[in-house]
């Protein structure tokens, strides 16, 4: 008879590690609070404008590709997928940049910009190649319950390489000097993790998967990775239990024994898997707190990624002089990573970025009408309120308007926002966070929670608070994990 697995959480950690059990044989039921599968990567629709809830950047296509590729299918039997070029536009103070996706021309954007940028620029990609393909072939999949997992020769031959004990400010300050190249460089860290001074020179392996392996977008939104990963899941046999919200985790002195939600008793399986936010499990969902990884004092501990100002915009006309990713870096870069990691406040004035994905996909917009995804990165923790986030979407829309020389307010048809309590209200989501843990050193891998409860032997847990950390790619991999933790111990 098939072992049985009870999935909570239908993001894409929790669709990952639905699919790779029943393939394996494994009974899979998936419960999850909302109506569609995703978690943070939903979408929705309002006025002939389809808006993604959440992930915009598609990074890292060979972790996409790796994970069709078990179940039968390519990346291109699942989704429309394209590389964008530009990559991104950077609108700085006084100059505008376009971002090439070949790798020759920006070597001479560089090269502008900087004297021997471009072979600067080959140096520092060589690097983060190697850490790429290590970070990604021999660390992100392993369970990191224990430091033995890594004493392994060819990570202990390349551990200087890897350069985890020196910071990603420190590095790339050996390779460049120009101001503009450096906040370029910077911008995955800033909005993903941590300030540059705190983050492990490791994570130049982002600019690797940037530069190098390219951004892409799937027509239709991001939503339709979610779609992708549900279709594997049901033709692999997996049950779907939606507008299922989990109250409780119901428990003897060694099992999770019953899932309670707001429909039913969940009591037939003999593992459960948590991908919803880690400490609300822990805090919420298990009573009894001798039952817990992790005390409240832990979690008050942990350094967390930044939260959002998120604004889902319709404009009546095309905007012009945007792309389809635009970073606006046209104030102080370090005063606003001070007021997200340091001081806590709502920035002065922020860095912030706008997704157009209707620059590229005809089908997110009325015809002839402009779709914006325009995200603000702010602290956790943070008090939002309606008068909060209208000044900031004012804010952000003049400058805006400042740096494409358009008139935008007046022409502006449909708004929404989310921000901090939204993060709470629909994803449980700890202090609101939208990254999960800042990716320092102290909370990498096996210094992240663990994915396995050490007093409860049959509940585990992944998603972005776990290993491998927050994104799309590291979620599908922390699925992966999790899954072949129990194929590997039944």
């Amino acid at each position: 008879m098939s072992k049985k697995v009870l999935i909570i959480g239908a993001g894409i950690s929790g669709l990952s590690a639905a699919s790779v059990l029943a393939k394996q044989g494994y009974a899979v039921t998936v419960v999850d609070k909302h109506s569609t599968p995703g978690g943070r990567c939903r979408k929705f629709e309002d006025q002939g404008f389809v808006f993604d809830m959440g992930p915009s950047w598609y990074w890292m296509p060979d972790v996409f590709e790796r994970f069709f590729n078990q179940f039968g299918y390519t990346t291109e039997q699942l989704m429309q997928l394209q590389r964008l070029d530009p990559s991104y536009k950077v609108f700085f103070d006084n100059e505008t940049m376009d971002i090439p996706a070949n790798l020759d021309e920006l070597k001479a954007l560089f090269e502008q910009h900087e004297q021997g940028g471009a072979e600067k620029l080959s140096n520092f990609l060589k690097d983060a190649q190697y850490k790429y393909e290590v970070g990604m072939a021999d660390l992100v999949y392993k369970p990191s319950l224990s430091i033995t997992e890594f004493i392994d020769f060819r990570l202990l031959k390349g551990l200087f390489s890897l350069s985890l004990f020196s910071s990603f400010s420190t590095h790339i300050n050996r390779y460049f000097k120009n101001s503009k190249l450096l906040q370029l460089l910077e911008f995955p860290v800033l909005f993903l993790g941590a300030k540059p001074q705190d983050t492990p020179a490791l994570y130049s392996l982002m600019n690797y998967a940037d530069i190098v392996l390219g951004t892409w977008y799937p027509k239709g939104g991001m939503a339709e990775i979610a779609i992708a990963f549900e279709r594997i899941a049901k033709e692999n046999g997996v049950q779907f239990d939606y507008q299922t919200d989990v109250l409780e985790l119901l428990t003897n002195n060694q099992k999770v024994i019953g899932v309670k939600t707001n429909k039913k008793n969940y009591t037939d399986f003999d593992w459960v898997i948590s991908s919803a936010d880690y400490h609300h499990t822990e805090t919420k969902l298990l009573k009894n707190a001798q039952q817990r990884n992790y005390t409240d004092a832990y979690w008050e501990s942990r350094k967390l990624a930044p939260s959002s100002l998120l604004y889902y915009i319709g404009v009546d006309e095309k905007i012009p002089n945007l792309e389809h990713h635009n970073l606006f870096f046209d104030t102080d870069f370090n005063q606003h990573a001070k007021e997200i990691y340091d001081t806590k406040v709502f920035p002065s004035k922020p860095l912030f970025y706008v997704c157009a994905p209707s620059k590229t996909d005809n089908t997110v917009a009325p015809e002839g009408k402009e779709n914006l995804f325009i995200l603000i990165p702010v602290a956790t923790g943070l008090h939002d309120t309606e008068e909060i986030r209208n000044y900031y979407l004012d804010l952000v829309i003049k400058r805006i308007e400042e740096k494409t020389n358009f008139s935008i307010k007046d022409k502006i048809i449909y708004q929404k926002s989310f921000a901090i309590s939204d993060f709470i209200s629909q994803y449980n989501s700890f202090k609101g966070n939208a990254y999960g843990l800042a990716n320092t050193l102290r909370q990498t891998a096996i210094f992240k929670p663990a994915i396995k409860n050490k007093k409860l032997s049959n509940l585990l847990y992944c998603g972005q608070l776990s290993v491998p950390g927050p994104g799309l790619p590291p979620s599908i991999i922390s699925g992966q994990i999790v899954a072949n933790y129990i194929v590997s111990n039944n």
